[in-house]
C-alpha cells in the first residue's frame, strides 16, 4: 500500500512535530496534515493574534501545495480549527484572501491546539 502513497515534504513548511507527513498524495488527490503557525526555519510560533497566525498557516499550506504541484485553486475541502470561535470573522477574512475558489469547508472551535496555536487548517486538493 505504501508504494501508492507519495509523501510530500518541503523545507518551506514546518517539519512535522510528530509521526506524520506534511502531506500525502494518492493518485491525483492530496491530503495535507493540519498546519499551525510555525515558522519553517525556526520552528517557533509566528504571531500572537489570529490574523498573523492565520497568515502563517496559509503560507505554510501554500508551500505544501506548491511542493505537490498544486495551488489553492486545486483545493476541494478544508477543515479549520479555531481555539476561539470569536476569532471566526478575522480568520475568515484572511482565509478568503488566499482561497478564492470556495471549496467545501468545516470550521469548528476546539478546546486546545498544539503548541498553544490559535488556528489550524488542513486541506484536500485535486491535482489535475
Amino acid at each position: 500500500m505504501t508504494e501508492i502513497i507519495e509523501k510530500i515534504t518541503t523545507p518551506d513548511a514546518p517539519k512535522a512535530i510528530g509521526p506524520y507527513s506534511q502531506a500525502a498524495k494518492v493518485n491525483n488527490m492530496l491530503f495535507t496534515s493540519g498546519q499551525i503557525a510555525l515558522d519553517p526555519v525556526s520552528g517557533q510560533m509566528c504571531g500572537s493574534d489570529i490574523k498573523s497566525q492565520t497568515e502563517q498557516v496559509m503560507k505554510n499550506l501554500s508551500n505544501v501545495l506548491k511542493a505537490a504541484g498544486a495551488t489553492f485553486d486545486n483545493v476541494i475541502k478544508t477543515t479549520c480549527f479555531l481555539a476561539d470561535i470569536g476569532d471566526f470573522a478575522v480568520f475568515n477574512e484572511v482565509y478568503a484572501s488566499y482561497i478564492k475558489s470556495s471549496p467545501a469547508r468545516s470550521c469548528v472551535a476546539v478546546k486546545e491546539l498544539p503548541k498553544g496555536a490559535l488556528v489550524e487548517v488542513e486541506l484536500i486538493a485535486l491535482i489535475l
